[in-house]
């Protein structure tokens, strides 16, 4: 039996390109040892830390990343055929393991679709959940938002409307404008391609405004902190995506002061640091989908050969909430 893997053969450089990442086949033994058990693939993220993160290991290399997986042949007691874990096995269609890597869900999905866990109630949505409790939002607080209708911003921007939070949106196209206004109820939303941000932010909030979330970077961040927030304004900074593919690193004007005059309280968020606290969001956000009050979307790529595709697409803004690979 053959499995396949997409491996990082050298860094990117720039835009990630196909020649970078190459699908290869390797060999599945025809039997198990004793403790081990074999998964396949259900379903994979694609996710935009894996880009900057792919600078911490030499290549070649396999994928890294998170996957759902079920146990198809197993000798674990611990793990029956049929299994359904979750685990960070990377870009993998099989692979084998004695089971210290292997996560069942941690709590009940009830009718929840299973692919949720890589998104809503997995690492994004559990960025989205701390990253905005971090910034204590208040009602009538405004806040701030850009890539809103990804996978962690659409999911922080209806939790901040939970709070009685006023959200001013920003996305990369007018579908997901329409996602995000229409749908999920924000309060402002802009296709930021078609307006000036740091304009539109003034007229909204000429006084400026006390959160922001930050998954872009870049002239955002820079921007938003020199202008548009006010006295004790804080801000969760989530990704950088606008500076992800840059090949030299870009100077911007100082801020510094601004955060001391201003005394703002900007933190950036490793998601991991709440792990022990994941269950108890995970279930708490898990009632707000069965409720209606949090609404979720998925973009699904077919197939393990698409994983390169689907993975190009979060930079060109392909994606709206989650993108997600059926295996």
């Amino acid at each position: 039996m053959k499995g396949k893997q997409w491996v990082l053969v050298k860094h990117f450089e720039g835009e990630p390109k196909d020649e970078d990442l190459q699908l290869q086949e390797f060999d599945l033994p025809d039997e198990l040892n004793d403790g081990e058990v074999l998964l396949e693939a259900v379903y994979l993220s694609v996710d935009p830390y894996m880009r900057p993160y792919s600078k911490t290991k030499n290549p070649p290399l396999t994928m890294f990343g998170e996957q759902i997986a079920k146990v198809i042949k197993t000798k674990n007691g611990e793990f029956p055929l049929g299994t359904v874990v979750l685990t960070m096995s990377g870009w993998r269609s099989h692979f084998i393991s004695k089971g210290q890597d292997l996560r069942p869900v941690s709590f009940d999905l009830g009718n929840t679709p299973l692919s949720y866990c890589l998104g809503t109630l997995g690492m994004p949505g559990a960025t989205a959940y701390f990253g905005l409790g971090l910034l204590q939002p208040k009602k009538g607080d405004k806040l701030i938002l850009n890539g809103a209708a990804g996978a962690v911003g659409s999911i922080v921007g209806q939790l901040a409307k939970i709070h009685g939070v006023e959200v001013i949106a920003f996305v990369g196209s007018d579908d997901k404008l329409n996602w995000c206004k229409n749908e999920l109820g924000f309060d402002h939303v802009f296709n930021y391609k078609n307006v000036n941000f740091s304009e539109t932010i003034k007229k909204i909030a000429p006084d400026g405004c006390e959160l922001f979330f930050d998954n872009v970077g870049g002239d955002w961040y820079h921007s938003v902190i020199n202008k548009h927030l006010k006295r004790y304004g804080k801000a969760t900074i989530c990704g950088s995506i606008e500076n992800y593919n840059d090949k030299t690193e870009k100077l911007y004007p100082a801020t510094n002061y601004k955060i001391l005059s201003l005394e703002l309280k900007i933190q950036g968020i490793i998601v991991n640091t709440f792990i022990k606290e994941w269950p108890k969001a995970f279930t708490e956000m898990n009632q707000y989908i069965q409720d209606g009050k949090l609404k979720v979307k998925e973009t699904v790529y077919d197939g393990f050969d698409n994983m390169r595709s689907a993975f190009y697409g979060l930079f060109i803004g392909e994606n709206i909430g989650k993108a997600i690979v059926k295996a």
